[in-house]
């Protein structure tokens, strides 16, 4: 089996920014209840026109160009998200015609666990010889599904998409991954109608069913939980201990988890890299996000002992440790 690692990153927000206190002005909040609670102080906002495949094209090229590689290069694209463009065509074919690519590509929804399980399925493709060269996208645009008559939900989701090209690598990679599922508490975070559960209707779009629905408490206790516990799992399958692990990459979700997860883990809250305050929630796009900003700021370099580990809707969560 070959090791595979990641040949290069890219990422993209759109340019409209949306902060506390222009979200004061659509729902009853203020900056500091949505700074204390969530340490959220603005996020990007697409224009109505972009879709989440003119998001992921962005970041797509971003990492193509820094790989040193062509669109026709790639062997597979794999798009993860809860925001699709459509429910088929899958987003990664329409991703794959922008880019002028002639692999196969398909979706994957994980919530905001996608983009590590997305790279665990596109890593096994390498490490078995069938490709050499994955692109693994994450793209959102959560605006879309967001109830702004909401203040519980309207203030934490931003719009991003971050890339990852997986290749084959003669040192370091990916040491291993965790990933788990919980089914029972899929009603914790959902979107009601859409789908042939509740196709829309007059009634699913009265009762504002079509927007992002979240019993916020029981999905932080959660989150606290498995952030800790995949963590661990993740480490310990890498034969590595905590002490081992340069910088942590966490689901970017709210600042109160990660200061959580940190405590537990007994673990200075200046390994976990944040940037949640300039972006809110991103879904799938968090994780490559903050990996790639991490990158550009120095924090990363070759050898570096990485864990990623995200949760979110399904209830879904995932780590995965990789040497840079």
């Amino acid at each position: 089996m070959r090791k595979v690692g990641i040949a290069s990153i890219g990422a993209y927000v759109p340019p409209k920014i949306l902060t506390n206190n222009d979200s004061e002005k659509m729902v009853d909040t203020t900056d500091e209840w949505i700074t204390t609670r969530t340490g959220i102080k603005e996020r990007r906002i697409a224009e109505d026109w972009q879709a989440s495949s003119d998001l992921a094209i962005q970041a797509a090229q971003l990492a193509l160009a820094n790989a040193n590689l062509e669109a026709k290069e790639l062997d597979l694209i794999i798009v993860c998200g809860v925001t699709f463009d459509y429910p088929f065509p899958a987003t990664a074919c329409i991703l794959q015609d922008k880019l002028g690519a002639t692999c196969p590509g398909f979706d994957l929804s994980a919530g905001c666990s996608g983009l590590i399980y997305a790279l665990s399925v596109g890593a096994q493709f390498i490490a078995n010889g069938m490709y050499d060269n994955i692109l693994v996208v994450g793209g959102e645009t959560l605006s879309k599904i967001i109830d702004w008559q909401d203040r519980s939900t309207c203030v934490l989701f931003g719009d991003a998409a971050s890339a990852v090209i997986l290749g084959p690598v003669d040192t370091g990679g990916f040491r291993s991954f965790v990933l788990g599922a919980d089914g029972g508490g899929g009603k914790l975070l959902e979107l009601p109608a859409g789908g042939s559960r509740l196709p829309a209707s007059y009634e699913t779009i009265s009762q504002r069913l079509h927007f992002i629905k979240m019993n916020g408490r029981d999905v932080f206790k959660f989150a606290v939980r498995v952030m800790e516990e995949a963590s661990l799992e993740a480490i310990d399958k890498a034969g590595l201990t905590l002490k081992d692990i340069d910088l942590f990459i966490p689901h970017q979700a709210n600042i109160r988890i990660i200061e959580s997860a940190a405590e537990r883990l007994n673990v200075p809250k200046d390994k976990f890299f944040v940037n949640l305050d300039r972006y809110g929630n991103t879904s799938s796009a968090s994780v490559g996000l903050a990996l790639y900003e991490a990158f550009l700021e120095g924090k990363i370099q070759k050898g570096s002992k990485i864990l990623m580990v995200g949760f979110g809707a399904g209830l879904t969560w995932g780590a995965c440790v990789l040497e840079w």
